[in-house]
Protein backbone atom coordinates (compact mmCIF):
# COMPACT_ATOMS: atom_id res chain seq x y z
CA UNK A 1 0.00 0.00 0.00
CA UNK A 2 2.71 2.75 1.01
CA UNK A 3 5.03 1.79 -2.09
CA UNK A 4 1.69 1.87 -4.15
CA UNK A 5 0.41 4.93 -2.73
CA UNK A 6 4.45 6.81 -3.67
CA UNK A 7 4.10 5.60 -6.95
CA UNK A 8 0.59 7.07 -7.43
CA UNK A 9 1.93 10.80 -6.08
CA UNK A 10 5.24 10.36 -8.46
CA UNK A 11 2.53 9.96 -11.24
CA UNK A 12 0.66 12.79 -10.40
CA UNK A 13 3.32 14.81 -10.27
CA UNK A 14 4.80 13.86 -13.33
CA UNK A 15 1.33 14.51 -15.26
CA UNK A 16 1.18 17.46 -13.66
CA UNK A 17 4.43 19.19 -15.06
CA UNK A 18 3.60 17.55 -18.16
CA UNK A 19 -0.36 19.24 -18.01
CA UNK A 20 1.46 22.77 -17.15
CA UNK A 21 3.82 22.26 -20.08
CA UNK A 22 1.33 21.40 -22.79
CA UNK A 23 -0.77 23.87 -21.07
CA UNK A 24 2.01 26.53 -21.89
CA UNK A 25 2.72 25.41 -25.53
CA UNK A 26 -1.15 25.93 -26.32
CA UNK A 27 -1.44 29.24 -24.79
CA UNK A 28 1.62 30.11 -26.86
CA UNK A 29 0.17 29.11 -29.79
CA UNK A 30 -3.22 30.61 -29.94
CA UNK A 31 -1.73 33.84 -28.74
CA UNK A 32 0.14 33.89 -32.19
CA UNK A 33 -3.02 32.65 -34.15
CA UNK A 34 -4.84 35.72 -32.23
CA UNK A 35 -1.75 38.42 -32.87
CA UNK A 36 0.31 36.54 -35.92
CA UNK A 37 2.10 39.99 -35.94
CA UNK A 38 4.56 40.35 -33.20
CA UNK A 39 4.00 44.13 -34.25
CA UNK A 40 0.61 43.72 -33.40
CA UNK A 41 1.77 42.90 -29.54
CA UNK A 42 4.10 46.02 -29.57
CA UNK A 43 2.02 48.22 -30.64
CA UNK A 44 -0.04 47.61 -27.54
CA UNK A 45 2.92 47.21 -25.08
CA UNK A 46 4.59 50.45 -26.11
CA UNK A 47 2.33 52.50 -24.16
CA UNK A 48 2.27 54.89 -27.00
CA UNK A 49 -0.80 55.25 -28.86
CA UNK A 50 1.10 56.53 -32.23
CA UNK A 51 4.17 54.47 -31.60
CA UNK A 52 7.00 54.79 -34.66
CA UNK A 53 7.93 51.85 -36.18
CA UNK A 54 11.50 52.07 -34.93
CA UNK A 55 9.99 52.56 -31.21
CA UNK A 56 7.90 48.84 -32.18
CA UNK A 57 11.15 47.41 -33.43
CA UNK A 58 12.62 48.48 -30.11
CA UNK A 59 9.62 47.06 -27.81
CA UNK A 60 9.38 43.59 -30.26
CA UNK A 61 13.23 42.87 -29.34
CA UNK A 62 12.49 43.68 -25.70
CA UNK A 63 9.77 41.55 -25.42
CA UNK A 64 11.41 38.97 -27.48
CA UNK A 65 7.89 38.63 -29.90
CA UNK A 66 10.64 39.25 -33.12
CA UNK A 67 12.19 35.30 -31.56
CA UNK A 68 10.32 31.97 -33.07
CA UNK A 69 7.67 30.98 -31.16
CA UNK A 70 9.43 27.47 -30.09
CA UNK A 71 12.35 29.84 -28.70
CA UNK A 72 9.84 32.17 -26.73
CA UNK A 73 8.58 28.93 -25.08
CA UNK A 74 11.76 27.93 -24.37
CA UNK A 75 13.05 31.33 -22.77
CA UNK A 76 9.10 31.41 -20.58
CA UNK A 77 9.45 27.77 -19.18
CA UNK A 78 13.26 28.19 -18.22
CA UNK A 79 12.42 31.37 -16.89
CA UNK A 80 9.71 30.00 -15.06
CA UNK A 81 11.89 27.76 -13.74
CA UNK A 82 13.86 29.84 -11.89
CA UNK A 83 10.92 31.98 -10.29
CA UNK A 84 10.66 34.94 -12.88
CA UNK A 85 7.59 35.16 -14.32
CA UNK A 86 8.51 38.08 -16.41
CA UNK A 87 7.11 41.95 -16.65
CA UNK A 88 4.17 42.41 -17.24
CA UNK A 89 4.28 44.64 -20.40
CA UNK A 90 1.32 46.25 -19.34
CA UNK A 91 1.86 47.07 -15.84
CA UNK A 92 5.49 47.80 -16.26
CA UNK A 93 5.71 45.82 -13.10
CA UNK A 94 6.88 42.36 -12.49
CA UNK A 95 3.62 40.04 -12.98
CA UNK A 96 4.72 38.39 -9.68
CA UNK A 97 4.10 41.56 -7.82
CA UNK A 98 0.79 41.78 -9.71
CA UNK A 99 -0.49 38.12 -8.61
CA UNK A 100 0.87 38.42 -4.75
CA UNK A 101 -1.88 41.25 -4.88
CA UNK A 102 -4.38 39.51 -6.95
CA UNK A 103 -4.44 36.31 -5.65
CA UNK A 104 -5.03 36.28 -2.42
CA UNK A 105 -8.16 38.53 -3.07
CA UNK A 106 -9.37 35.43 -5.38
CA UNK A 107 -8.80 32.67 -2.31
CA UNK A 108 -10.35 35.02 0.19
CA UNK A 109 -13.62 34.27 -1.73
CA UNK A 110 -13.10 30.95 -3.58
CA UNK A 111 -12.22 29.01 -0.32
CA UNK A 112 -15.37 30.15 1.21
CA UNK A 113 -17.13 29.68 -1.67
CA UNK A 114 -15.78 26.01 -2.00
CA UNK A 115 -17.05 25.63 1.80
CA UNK A 116 -20.63 27.04 1.52
CA UNK A 117 -21.34 24.99 -1.47
CA UNK A 118 -20.37 21.89 -0.05
CA UNK A 119 -22.50 22.61 3.01
CA UNK A 120 -25.19 24.34 1.36
CA UNK A 121 -25.18 20.78 -1.10
CA UNK A 122 -24.96 18.19 1.72
CA UNK A 123 -28.19 19.68 3.47
CA UNK A 124 -30.18 19.99 0.54
CA UNK A 125 -28.88 16.26 -0.63
CA UNK A 126 -30.10 14.83 2.77
CA UNK A 127 -33.22 16.67 2.75
CA UNK A 128 -34.17 15.85 -0.51
CA UNK A 129 -33.43 12.14 -0.03
CA UNK A 130 -35.45 11.99 3.61
CA UNK A 131 -38.12 13.17 1.51
CA UNK A 132 -38.21 11.47 -1.68
CA UNK A 133 -40.84 11.45 -3.48
CA UNK A 134 -42.13 14.36 -1.75
CA UNK A 135 -42.55 18.10 -2.88
CA UNK A 136 -39.50 19.16 -0.77
CA UNK A 137 -37.71 16.98 -3.19
CA UNK A 138 -39.19 18.55 -5.84
CA UNK A 139 -38.65 21.88 -5.16
CA UNK A 140 -34.91 21.15 -4.19
CA UNK A 141 -34.22 18.65 -6.75
CA UNK A 142 -35.29 21.92 -9.41
CA UNK A 143 -33.91 24.58 -7.54
CA UNK A 144 -30.46 23.14 -7.92
CA UNK A 145 -30.97 22.18 -11.21
CA UNK A 146 -31.46 25.82 -12.34
CA UNK A 147 -28.75 26.95 -10.67
CA UNK A 148 -26.86 24.64 -11.85
CA UNK A 149 -27.90 24.97 -15.54
CA UNK A 150 -27.72 28.60 -15.22
CA UNK A 151 -24.53 30.72 -16.25
CA UNK A 152 -22.43 32.23 -13.36
CA UNK A 153 -22.85 35.46 -14.17
CA UNK A 154 -26.28 35.65 -14.40
CA UNK A 155 -26.20 34.55 -11.09
CA UNK A 156 -24.01 37.16 -9.89
CA UNK A 157 -26.12 39.71 -11.82
CA UNK A 158 -29.62 38.55 -10.10
CA UNK A 159 -28.30 38.57 -6.84
CA UNK A 160 -26.35 42.10 -7.48
CA UNK A 161 -29.97 43.72 -8.59
CA UNK A 162 -31.86 41.98 -6.15
CA UNK A 163 -29.92 42.34 -3.14
CA UNK A 164 -26.99 45.33 -3.48
CA UNK A 165 -29.60 47.77 -6.28
CA UNK A 166 -33.28 46.44 -5.03
CA UNK A 167 -33.35 45.89 -1.34
CA UNK A 168 -29.83 47.74 -0.66
CA UNK A 169 -28.97 45.49 2.16
CA UNK A 170 -25.27 45.06 0.46
CA UNK A 171 -22.29 46.99 -1.47
CA UNK A 172 -22.98 46.46 -4.93
CA UNK A 173 -19.47 46.17 -6.28
CA UNK A 174 -15.48 46.97 -4.73
CA UNK A 175 -13.43 45.32 -2.50
CA UNK A 176 -14.00 47.67 0.78
CA UNK A 177 -15.45 50.94 0.75
CA UNK A 178 -12.27 53.25 -0.80
CA UNK A 179 -13.28 55.88 2.45
CA UNK A 180 -11.39 53.56 4.87
CA UNK A 181 -7.87 53.66 5.46
CA UNK A 182 -6.55 49.75 4.58
CA UNK A 183 -4.33 48.32 7.53
CA UNK A 184 -1.16 47.16 7.18
CA UNK A 185 -0.44 44.56 4.18
CA UNK A 186 0.54 41.76 6.79
CA UNK A 187 -0.58 38.68 4.84
CA UNK A 188 -2.21 39.73 1.26
CA UNK A 189 -5.50 39.03 2.26
CA UNK A 190 -8.15 42.76 3.24
CA UNK A 191 -10.32 40.49 5.17
CA UNK A 192 -7.06 38.50 7.17
CA UNK A 193 -5.54 41.85 7.44
CA UNK A 194 -7.90 43.59 8.66
CA UNK A 195 -8.55 41.22 11.48
CA UNK A 196 -4.70 41.13 12.98
CA UNK A 197 -4.77 44.66 12.69
CA UNK A 198 -8.25 44.80 15.02
CA UNK A 199 -9.52 47.11 12.17
CA UNK A 200 -13.23 46.33 13.06
CA UNK A 201 -14.63 48.99 10.45
CA UNK A 202 -12.39 48.17 7.76
CA UNK A 203 -12.68 44.09 8.67
CA UNK A 204 -16.89 44.69 8.46
CA UNK A 205 -17.01 46.20 5.04
CA UNK A 206 -14.84 43.97 3.06
CA UNK A 207 -16.99 40.98 4.77
CA UNK A 208 -19.88 42.85 3.72
CA UNK A 209 -17.89 43.57 0.26
CA UNK A 210 -17.18 39.71 0.25
CA UNK A 211 -21.21 38.06 0.57
CA UNK A 212 -22.43 38.91 -2.61
CA UNK A 213 -19.26 37.09 -4.29
CA UNK A 214 -19.12 34.41 -2.46
CA UNK A 215 -22.92 33.34 -2.19
CA UNK A 216 -23.06 34.23 -6.28
CA UNK A 217 -19.78 31.32 -6.50
CA UNK A 218 -21.63 28.87 -4.05
CA UNK A 219 -24.70 28.78 -5.44
CA UNK A 220 -23.65 27.82 -9.17
CA UNK A 221 -21.84 25.11 -7.44
CA UNK A 222 -23.77 23.68 -5.09
CA UNK A 223 -25.80 21.94 -7.24
CA UNK A 224 -23.60 18.85 -8.53
CA UNK A 225 -22.84 18.32 -4.40
CA UNK A 226 -27.21 18.25 -4.23
CA UNK A 227 -27.16 15.56 -6.73
CA UNK A 228 -24.77 13.40 -5.61
CA UNK A 229 -25.03 13.26 -2.30
CA UNK A 230 -28.90 13.33 -2.38
CA UNK A 231 -28.32 9.80 -4.80
CA UNK A 232 -25.29 8.74 -1.74
CA UNK A 233 -27.90 8.79 0.59
CA UNK A 234 -30.26 7.06 -1.08
CA UNK A 235 -27.86 4.51 -1.65
CA UNK A 236 -26.83 4.37 1.95
CA UNK A 237 -30.46 4.93 3.49
CA UNK A 238 -31.12 1.14 2.21
CA UNK A 239 -27.90 -0.05 3.30
CA UNK A 240 -28.09 -3.17 5.92
CA UNK A 241 -26.00 -0.49 8.36
CA UNK A 242 -29.02 2.14 8.06
CA UNK A 243 -31.96 -0.80 8.71
CA UNK A 244 -29.84 -2.13 11.84
CA UNK A 245 -29.65 1.34 13.18
CA UNK A 246 -33.94 1.66 12.70
CA UNK A 247 -34.06 -1.51 14.45
CA UNK A 248 -31.78 -0.69 16.99
CA UNK A 249 -34.64 2.06 18.39
CA UNK A 250 -32.49 4.89 16.47
CA UNK A 251 -34.86 7.64 15.38
CA UNK A 252 -34.95 7.90 11.39
CA UNK A 253 -34.10 11.25 11.96
CA UNK A 254 -30.76 10.04 13.79
CA UNK A 255 -30.51 7.87 11.05
CA UNK A 256 -30.38 9.71 8.83
CA UNK A 257 -28.45 12.89 9.60
CA UNK A 258 -25.84 11.16 11.77
CA UNK A 259 -24.86 7.82 10.40
CA UNK A 260 -25.87 7.75 7.11
CA UNK A 261 -25.18 11.89 6.03
CA UNK A 262 -21.67 10.68 7.36
CA UNK A 263 -20.82 7.86 4.78
CA UNK A 264 -22.81 10.06 1.97
CA UNK A 265 -20.52 12.51 2.37
CA UNK A 266 -17.54 10.76 0.96
CA UNK A 267 -17.69 10.85 -2.41
CA UNK A 268 -18.19 15.02 -2.39
CA UNK A 269 -14.81 14.40 -0.95
CA UNK A 270 -13.63 13.41 -4.78
CA UNK A 271 -16.18 16.63 -6.00
CA UNK A 272 -14.22 19.47 -3.78
CA UNK A 273 -11.38 19.51 -6.32
CA UNK A 274 -13.49 20.72 -8.94
CA UNK A 275 -15.43 22.97 -6.83
CA UNK A 276 -12.45 24.84 -5.75
CA UNK A 277 -11.29 24.87 -9.95
CA UNK A 278 -14.97 25.77 -10.55
CA UNK A 279 -15.08 28.88 -8.33
CA UNK A 280 -11.51 29.84 -9.67
CA UNK A 281 -13.06 29.55 -13.36
CA UNK A 282 -16.18 31.45 -12.01
CA UNK A 283 -14.58 34.36 -10.35
CA UNK A 284 -13.82 35.56 -13.77
CA UNK A 285 -17.57 36.82 -14.42
CA UNK A 286 -18.06 37.49 -10.69
CA UNK A 287 -15.08 39.65 -9.89
CA UNK A 288 -15.85 41.57 -13.45
CA UNK A 289 -19.46 41.56 -12.64
CA UNK A 290 -18.65 42.84 -9.08
CA UNK A 291 -15.72 44.72 -9.74
CA UNK A 292 -13.89 42.99 -6.86
CA UNK A 293 -10.15 43.70 -8.27
CA UNK A 294 -8.93 39.65 -8.09
CA UNK A 295 -7.30 37.31 -10.17
CA UNK A 296 -10.35 36.96 -12.17
CA UNK A 297 -10.41 40.46 -12.47
CA UNK A 298 -6.87 40.79 -14.14
CA UNK A 299 -7.31 37.74 -16.37
CA UNK A 300 -10.38 39.59 -17.69
CA UNK A 301 -8.12 42.87 -18.61
CA UNK A 302 -5.25 40.50 -19.34
CA UNK A 303 -7.12 39.22 -22.29
CA UNK A 304 -8.92 42.73 -23.23
CA UNK A 305 -5.27 43.82 -23.60
CA UNK A 306 -3.88 40.82 -25.26
CA UNK A 307 -1.34 40.67 -22.15
CA UNK A 308 0.18 37.75 -22.64
CA UNK A 309 2.33 37.23 -19.79
CA UNK A 310 -0.78 38.05 -17.93
CA UNK A 311 -2.49 35.33 -19.27
CA UNK A 312 -0.16 32.56 -18.97
CA UNK A 313 1.20 33.22 -15.34
CA UNK A 314 -2.59 33.72 -14.12
CA UNK A 315 -3.31 30.26 -16.48
CA UNK A 316 -0.64 28.40 -14.55
CA UNK A 317 -1.51 29.82 -11.38
CA UNK A 318 -4.85 28.42 -12.09
CA UNK A 319 -3.96 24.93 -13.04
CA UNK A 320 -1.64 24.05 -10.11
CA UNK A 321 -4.54 25.15 -8.23
CA UNK A 322 -6.73 22.74 -9.31
CA UNK A 323 -4.03 20.02 -9.72
CA UNK A 324 -3.25 20.43 -5.81
CA UNK A 325 -6.88 20.33 -5.00
CA UNK A 326 -7.37 17.31 -7.21
CA UNK A 327 -4.05 15.56 -5.31
CA UNK A 328 -5.55 16.36 -1.75
CA UNK A 329 -9.23 15.19 -2.90
CA UNK A 330 -7.41 11.87 -4.13
CA UNK A 331 -5.09 11.64 -0.48
CA UNK A 332 -8.47 12.34 1.12
CA UNK A 333 -10.73 9.96 -0.33
CA UNK A 334 -8.07 7.18 0.35
CA UNK A 335 -8.22 8.46 4.38
CA UNK A 336 -12.07 8.63 4.81
CA UNK A 337 -13.09 5.13 3.11
CA UNK A 338 -9.95 2.58 4.00
CA UNK A 339 -11.35 0.16 1.09
CA UNK A 340 -9.35 2.45 -1.24
CA UNK A 341 -6.24 1.02 -3.07
CA UNK A 342 -4.37 3.92 -4.15
CA UNK A 343 -1.84 2.46 -6.32
CA UNK A 344 -2.09 4.44 -10.00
Amino acid sequence: MKGGFIIFLIRRIINAIVTIFLLIVLLFILLHIIAPNPLTLAKIYSGNPHPTYAQLLVVEKEYGLNKPLYVQIITYIWNLLHGNLGEDPIYKVPVINLLSKYIPRTLEITIPATILSVIMGLISGAIAASNRGKGLDYFLRGVYLVTWASPTFLIATVFQLAVAYYLKLLPPYGIVNPALTPPPNTTGFPLLNALLAGDWPYFISVLRHMILPVVSLAVANFGIVTRISRASMLVNMNADYAKLSLMKGLSRRKVVYGVVLRNASIPIVTLIALLFGSSMAGSVAVEDIFQYHGMGWFITNSLLNLDYVGIISTTIIVAISVITANLIADIMYGILDPRVRVIG
